[in-house]
């Protein structure tokens, strides 16, 4: 056992998400309502965490998603595949007119003073609609699983995505999976479904069956509902708020044994400083901080998350995990799109200090 965690040796899937796969509409520094074209990235922040351990750390990795029989559904599928995730879906057929649909998210990327602008359509998502019993989970695990994950996201969409989620995480506890929750706090989404009482409540469900919480210090207040830190942080960099939670996040939930988060401090929208936390089975850690050229912010936690993960299954002593998770979040923010496009060895030059210069 490291870490206080019991991460199986070996399995069919080195790493399994449950959640929303989306497209996401990017018009580059253009606002969208002087838009003239668009890129299509495949996203979903559950999804783009086992994306890019498939990509750029070599895993075996899949995702528990909806998926819908037509053209948005089909070059969803066409990425997922080419980012080498085995697919799990719920297949639902679209009616011509009203769908059910694959989400849009639309993002452009901003530029200096002007910061970037999300917003989404989904109505009548696919994933919406995705409900206890639709995954045959004996089976997805019965091959083995190492490590499960998913997301505050993908449990705000609808009355029964966290029933999934609880579903998903009982499934992988007793097949031996290491489980993971990216708390995602959205308040926009859990208005839509019972506000934050709720949240609270279908969250607290959730993580009493997680080992790994990643959230910052509102994440950890907002999902969990637990008071704020008695230290205020000194700047966005600071982690003594983050880190004066931590008690009563393990008070309230002892199964948790690691918790982890980034650290960003926004200049203008292409200069962000950069870092991570982490606190490992009672231990603190912290990243150095460095200086971000940003291209597109979009996927950046997903990335922390990937690079943090990665460490973990592969035994990596625990600030070279969190160092590995600051990296490649930080190489994700430099190209566009919401997943990978660094590869492992960039990954590791970063974390071990590497610099931008030509690599000839």
């Amino acid at each position: 056992m490291k870490y206080g965690l019991n991460i199986r040796p070996d399995g069919a899937l080195d790493f399994l998400s449950l959640g929303a796969l989306v497209h996401r509409l990017d018009p580059g520094i253009i606002p969208f309502r002087k838009a003239t074209e668009c890129q299509i990235h495949v996203s979903g922040g559950e999804f783009n965490v086992a994306a890019n351990l498939s990509d750029c750390f070599g895993l075996s990795t899949g995702v528990a998603s909806a998926m819908v029989d037509y053209p948005i559904g089909h070059l969803i599928a066409e990425r997922v595949k080419a980012m080498g995730v085995k697919p799990f879906y719920k297949n639902f057929t679209h009616d011509g007119v009203h769908g059910p649909n694959m989400a849009t998210v639309y993002s452009d990327r901003g530029l200096g003073v002007r910061g970037p602008i999300v917003f989404y359509n989904r109505s009548n998502e696919a994933a919406q609609q995705l409900k206890p019993g639709d995954f045959d989970w004996a089976s997805i695990f019965g091959g083995g699983v190492r490590w499960f994950h998913s997301g505050g996201i993908f449990a705000a969409l609808s009355e029964t995505t966290a029933e999934v989620i609880v579903e998903g995480m009982k499934a992988a506890k007793a097949a031996g999976a290491t489980t993971s929750f990216d708390l995602n706090y959205r308040a926009k989404l859990w208005n839509i479904v019972g506000g934050h009482e709720r949240a609270v409540a279908q969250i607290k469900r959730i993580v009493d069956h997680v080992d790994v919480l990643v959230g910052n210090e509102e994440d950890l207040q907002l999902g969990l509902g637990i008071p704020g830190p008695e230290v205020a942080a000194k700047s966005k960099l600071d982690p003594s708020a983050f880190f004066g939670m931590i008690g009563n996040v393990t008070a309230k939930f002892p199964n948790i044994k690691v918790v982890a988060t980034t650290l960003r401090e926004v200049h203008s929208t292409n200069h962000h400083s950069w870092g991570a936390v982490a606190w490992i089975d009672g231990q603190t850690y912290v990243s150095p901080t460095a200086e971000l050229d940003v291209h597109c912010r979009i996927g950046g936690g997903d990335g922390f998350a990937a690079g943090f993960i990665y460490g973990l299954l592969t035994g990596e002593e625990p600030e070279a995990a969190l160092k590995l998770g600051w990296a490649h979040g930080a190489l994700l923010t430099t190209t566009p799109g919401d997943t990978t496009m660094a590869t492992l060895d960039q990954v590791r030059a970063f974390a071990a200090g590497g610099s931008a210069r030509v690599q000839r």
